[in-house]
């Protein structure tokens, strides 16, 4: 669902509240009728047009009515009217998604507020920019937006301006965890928007501090601000307004039963009799985007109370709605809800189909899906995972269900296909651009392997564990009675205790691990003769080294080389050409911005440059704008990068130390992206020193997509910040292995590594486990 940016996301997996559609922003503007001009309207024209589709829920529409107007008030010369266009394009670009597009909007009409220097149009533009940061899960930078045009406020300004500012703030405050703050804005924001006679608004701010109360563990004062919040639609006129404060309202009371179980059945009809008045008023005003989700909630209520006709009669309607709305972020999420009433039917050939269809909806515009949802609620990753999984899931049972090998091995490939689809879907969240897709076109699907590469591919599921392993015969699936809770219990806890690099704690939790994650492929791995082990990870999973895992005789890293890569098709199956490679060395020794110094540094860029004859730059030669030189006027194929970094959840967070500033990943890719379009691409990305904190799934997304962030066909990466004294040794170790044509990344990595564990100072895995080789191992 796209755009609603005042109200608060419902937590659970399958079904959030309308926030990403139903967009409370159009409360600026009055309610009219009417239909778009077909010749040559004016700019005001097109205002007035753009206002009626608005209304009606044709988001696209109003649009492309407000950006011609905003073009024509701009030739005109009228920088006022063009302002409040660009405004209202904005709130339209949010409304399907679009954030990107409209902070560029909002950020022109601030821009041209602070030219006009009128203060309360500029009010208005903060306003609407705070929201626009919240859109894309920037609560920081909302709240800065925020704040400032609180303070530009004065008891003069309208109640219905400070209402709509307090509202945007409460929801800014909900995604950094500050419930209380939060429901304090929000009873400010509906006594302002009460007394200014907004209606719309003052049935957003009291479901928005229902939502907050209920997050504070009051259940009853959350049903009273949703009674009053009832209330205040009761006589008010049929409008596509009023549509979306019933749903909102409707979502609360669904919100509730978890909360109150003693007032289920009251609140099940409570929130159905107004999903139902909702559904009434979007026929009456010509509203199907919103007849779609008054059908599709209801039919959410009859799922969860197991009336599978009704809820299967309804979701359909939905459907048909959301197709003749032409609202694709509506028509997935009910595509995905009958593929689940048709599974608990036992349909499950027909639920497969239901949830290709909503794949394939949600594919060109997950992106859009994952921007709308606001931080401190769902993320767009966990939003749609469940979609791919529960996908996965009926394909596992079709594939247990046939005696057929051939039949059962196709249902395998589709359920990791299904699997491979959410991971794309979830870097994309992470870095918030399209960079997987770039390379996705680039590539062709890797389903053979080298007769000695084993792909091992875990599937964590609620209840269990499954492993699909391909060898170059086929696929072999072995399922362990793993649950996801338990897998991660102990990741957690061998994560925690390999770092330590004084005790021996990590090896009960890495003999467990071996057991349920390598053990069972044992003996297929010695008949095949398999020498590299590529896996694919999935959550806590990526936050751990696997050549660390421990048979209770030796190490996983002893008997096999190791690679991991975040998607079976995100990697670019090439061999390292080492005869024309041109290598440059950047890097810190100096203590610099309060991070430690790196002697050993220095030794590794000397080893480096007797290796390679490799350029280099260091300490105050390793700028961000000397680095964008070097790499525009050169054609580097490794790029080795020796300082502090650090992956955190959020990837604008994440950075490298440079002498001067810090690199982004945003940063990064601007600097290195230009590798992506060459016939030649950055062949490896080699940071050491960085990091990423334990528990980390996130961040640890982020250091499993830092090649392809990059345009770089493999990356070597460190899971924790080690002694760089080993550090110099084992990658210093790495490029002497790497000189040789006949061996491999992977192999490489696992001879250097294989070093230190024989060296009695640095045995431990602390020192030699971290490095990852990321993506393409050949």
């Amino acid at each position: 669902m796209k755009g609603d940016m005042h109200t608060i996301h419902d937590m659970r997996p399958h079904f959030t509240t309308l926030t990403l559609v139903v967009v409370a922003i159009g409360l600026l503007l009055s309610s009219t009728a009417g239909t778009i001009a077909a010749k040559d309207p004016s700019a005001d024209d097109l205002m007035r047009q753009g206002l009626q589709a608005y209304q009606r829920g044709a988001f696209e529409q109003s649009l492309g009515a407000w950006k011609q107007a905003a073009q024509l008030y701009e030739k005109d010369g009228k920088l006022m009217d063009q302002s409040r266009a660009l405004v209202q394009a904005a709130h339209a670009s949010q409304a399907i998604g679009q954030v990107n597009q409209a902070l560029q909007q909002l950020e022109v009409a601030y821009g041209i507020a602070q030219k006009l220097q009128d203060r309360a149009w500029t009010i208005n533009v903060l306003d609407s920019l705070g929201r626009g940061y919240l859109a894309a899960r920037q609560p920081d930078a909302a709240t800065q937006y925020l704040t400032q045009a609180l303070e530009m406020t004065t008891a003069q300004d309208s109640p219905r301006t400070l209402a709509a500012i307090h509202n945007n703030l409460g929801l800014a405050q909900v995604a950094q965890q500050r419930m209380k703050d939060a429901l304090a804005s929000f009873t400010i924001a509906a006594e302002k928007a009460s007394l200014a006679g907004d209606r719309p608004l003052t049935v957003s701010a009291r479901v928005n501090a229902a939502r907050a109360t209920l997050a504070l563990n009051q259940p009853e004062a959350a049903r009273n601000w949703l009674d009053q919040a009832l209330d205040s639609l009761k006589d008010m006129d049929d409008s596509h307004d009023k549509a979306v404060g019933l749903i909102q309202v409707g979502l609360g009371y669904q919100q509730l039963r978890a909360a109150m179980p003693s007032a289920d059945a009251p609140l099940v009809l409570r929130a159905a009799g107004v999903f139902v008045e909702a559904g009434t008023v979007a026929e009456k005003v010509g509203d199907t985007r919103m007849r779609s989700y008054a059908d599709g909630y209801l039919g959410h209520l009859y799922e969860t109370d197991r009336r599978y006709d009704e809820g299967l009669h309804l979701t359909r309607k939905a459907i048909f709605s959301a197709q003749a709305a032409n609202a694709p972020e509506s028509l997935y999420r009910w595509h995905w809800q009958l593929g689940r009433l048709l599974a608990d039917t036992g349909h499950i050939d027909d639920a497969l189909s239901s949830y290709d269809q909503a794949a394939t909806v949600l594919r060109p515009i997950r992106m859009e899906v994952a921007a709308s949802l606001m931080n401190g609620a769902a993320t767009g990753e966990e939003l749609i995972r469940p979609l791919f999984f529960e996908q996965a899931d009926l394909l596992f049972k079709k594939a247990s269900s046939t005696d057929d090998a051939n039949v059962a091995e196709t249902y395998l490939r589709q359920a990791r296909d299904a699997i491979e689809n959410y991971k794309a879907a979830e870097l994309r969240d992470y870095f918030r651009d399209q960079c997987v897709d770039a390379l996705q076109a680039k590539l062709t699907k890797l389903d053979i392997v080298s007769p000695t590469t084993a792909i091992v591919y875990p599937i964590v599921f609620p209840d269990r564990t499954e492993l699909l392993v391909s060898f170059s015969s086929g696929l072999v699936r072995y399922s362990v009675p793993l649950s996801a809770g338990a897998l991660t219990e102990e990741v957690r806890a061998f994560r925690k205790t390999v770092e330590k690099r004084t005790t021996l704690e990590y090896l009960e939790h890495a003999q467990q691990l071996y057991d349920w994650l390598i053990r069972p492929l044992e003996s297929e791995l010695i008949r095949h003769k398999i020498e590299t082990l590529v896996v694919v990870p999935d959550g806590a999973l990526r936050t751990i080294p696997f050549s660390a895992l421990h048979d209770g005789k030796s190490f996983l890293i002893q008997h096999y080389a190791v690679a991991m890569t975040p998607g079976w098709y995100l990697t670019d199956p090439h061999p390292l050409d080492r005869s024309k490679i041109r290598f440059l060395a950047a890097g810190l020794t100096k203590s610099v911005q309060g991070f430690p110094s790196l002697p050993y540094v220095e030794q590794e860029m000397e080893t480096v440059r007797g290796l390679f004859d490799a350029d280099r730059m260091i300490n105050q030669d390793f700028r961000a704008g000397s680095l964008e030189q070097e790499l525009r006027e050169s054609r580097y194929g490794i790029l080795h990068i020796a300082t502090h970094g650090k992956f955190s959840t959020d990837a604008n967070d994440s950075f490298l130390l440079t002498f001067d500033g810090k690199l982004t990943m945003t940063d990064l890719e601007k600097l290195i992206g230009l590798f992506r379009y060459r016939q030649d691409p950055l062949e490896l990305l080699t940071l050491s020193a960085c990091q990423t904190a334990v528990g980390d799934d996130r961040a640890a997304l982020g250091l499993a997509g830092v090649a392809i962030k990059a345009g770089a066909r493999s990356a070597l990466a460190t899971l924790w910040f080690i002694n760089d004294e080993a550090s110099a040794e084992l990658i210093s170790e790495f490029y002497r292995q790497l000189r040789d044509q006949s061996v491999s990344k992977a192999v490489a990595i696992q001879r250097a590594q294989i070093k230190l564990l024989g060296d009695r100072v640095y045995d431990h895995p602390a020192y030699w486990s971290p490095f990852l080789l990321l993506n393409n191992w050949l």
